[in-house]
């Protein structure tokens, strides 16, 4: 009878088991040391790979437009970071990081000020907090304070100063637009009819956007300035000349880009310079347009307009992003003609009408004598020799007050009316970000924890996991059948 050699068949078996728990452990060795790998791979990978923005404003990405002006350069840019250590904003650290990885040519530095006291000082004679930012190419810097990194405003009901915005990528892209450009845009602002300043929270988006302001009077020229890329004409009180009215209408007729906003005057009319509209089959309507539409005007009352939006280039963004702009004390425009190169941009609803008192209506009711609309209150033209023009019926708009009331849509939309007019760069178009989200905050003793376990703990997991199973399949194999 044969015989079975159980020994050697046990034996056999037990090679077998060794050599498969062998191949799971070098298995297993192989994708520990693939995971360190890669850790250590990501961990020296820009922040633009490595890093995604989940936040609703997209407050840690950069925008298009940023990547087109970083992507063009060709001089060497240098960002200086003003900050003590431990002092470093997050948000910040987060956008700088995502510039210096943008571009060769762009080169982000840190300046402790403890250990630069006096470094600031070649720069700017203000008083500079920590992450403030220099953006310098050559002989050309900017500074760009924490407050224009951090917008705030005053709330109209509690009075309390709250920061409301982060500008980040807007004042940095801008900057790096303006230390490595020749020449930058210019802005004339019409003089001599008592017009009002612009207001300070504009006047310092147009120069954040890189354009110069320059002040101009029709009464010591004989023709526009040829450097001029756009006339504005704002809150004018008396009416123009003939002859200033005329040189207005060759320059736009000639190319020439025109922003007007001019509302009702206390004292008498604004027909000559209205009647630049007229060539294009646009008349002005006597008075202040008032909305009989509840939906149509705010709560300040029946001549503070909430006009409807009509898509256009201008405001586009806004009804992107449902904003809606406020026209108080505006007049009413009536298209008159079929002119094509005409747009209408805001409109009032066909309830609105005209009080024709004006500045002296005494009451909000429709009275005999005034107009009936509805009534545009904005409007693009081009002209036929390659010109613009964008015109809105009200004065005050602009204000700081009716800015607010409108949660900033007026400010966005006289800049957008701007930024066509001029020919809008991609710095231009950085608009800033709400900063009205919610944090995912976690500490630092928290943080580590998590780079512990995601680095440590779940590879050793996997390791002792492959153990186990090369310890079970031993056992079941010595098991007798």
């Amino acid at each position: 009878m044969k015989q079975w050699n159980f020994r050697n068949a046990g034996g056999a078996e037990s090679q077998n088991a060794l050599r498969g728990g062998a191949y799971a452990l070098a298995i297993s060795a192989v994708v520990l040391a693939i995971l360190v790998a890669v850790n250590l791979l990501v961990s020296v990978l820009p922040a633009r790979l490595t890093k995604y923005d989940i936040s609703a404003s997209k407050l840690y990405s950069i925008t298009s437009n940023t990547k087109v002006v970083a992507g063009a350069l060709e001089q060497d840019v240098t960002i200086y970071w003003v900050v003590q250590a431990g002092e470093e904003d997050e948000v910040l650290e987060n956008l700088l990081s995502k510039y210096d990885s943008l571009s060769d040519h762009i080169n982000v530095v840190k300046k402790n000020p403890d250990v630069y006291p006096t470094f600031t000082q070649q720069y700017t004679d203000e008083t500079v907090q920590n992450n403030s930012l220099i953006v310098e190419c050559g002989q050309r810097s900017r500074y760009i304070a924490l407050d224009d990194i951090y917008l705030g405003d005053v709330d109209l009901y509690t009075g309390r100063y709250s920061t409301t915005d982060f500008d980040g990528e807007g004042a940095i892209t801008s900057a790096i637009d303006y230390v490595v450009r020749e020449e930058l845009p210019q802005l004339y602002l019409l003089e001599g009819h008592g017009e009002a300043e612009l207001p300070d929270s504009f006047r310092e988006q147009i120069e954040k956007e890189n354009i110069e302001i320059n002040t101009l009077s029709l009464l010591t020229v004989d023709e526009i300035p040829e450097d001029a890329d756009c006339v504005m004409i704002y809150a004018p009180k008396s009416d123009l000349s003939e002859e200033e009215r005329n040189l207005l209408a060759d320059y736009t007729k000639n190319g020439g880009k025109l922003l007007a906003a001019a509302g009702p005057v206390e004292e008498g009319n604004l027909e000559t310079l209205y009647s630049l509209l007229s060539d294009y089959g646009i008349e002005a309507a006597e008075g202040i347009v008032v909305e009989a539409d509840r939906e149509h005007y705010t709560f300040q009352g029946p001549p503070a307009l909430l006009p409807a939006m009509h898509s256009h280039a201008v405001t586009q963004p806004l009804m992107d992003e449902n904003y809606y702009p406020v026209m108080p004390i505006a007049v009413g425009l009536t298209l008159t003609g079929s002119e094509e190169a005409v747009t209408e941009l805001l409109t009032s609803s066909d309830a609105a009408f005209s009080k024709r008192a004006g500045y002296q209506l005494t009451t909000y009711e429709r009275e005999d004598g005034d107009v009936s609309g509805p009534f545009a209150l904005a409007v693009s033209i081009e002209t036929p020799g390659g010109g613009s023009i964008v015109w809105f019926t009200s004065s005050l708009f602009l204000e700081d007050v009716w800015n607010a009331a409108s949660s900033g849509a007026n400010s966005n939309l006289g800049m957008n009316a701007l930024s066509s007019l001029i020919g809008e760069t991609e710095a231009m178009a950085i608009r800033s970000k709400s900063l009205d989200y919610n944090y995912l905050t976690i500490s630092d003793s928290t943080a580590s924890l998590l780079k512990a376990v995601m680095i440590g703990t779940f590879p050793l997991l996997y390791l002792l996991a492959g153990i186990w199973v090369v310890m079970r399949r031993r056992r079941l194999q010595n098991e007798p059948v």
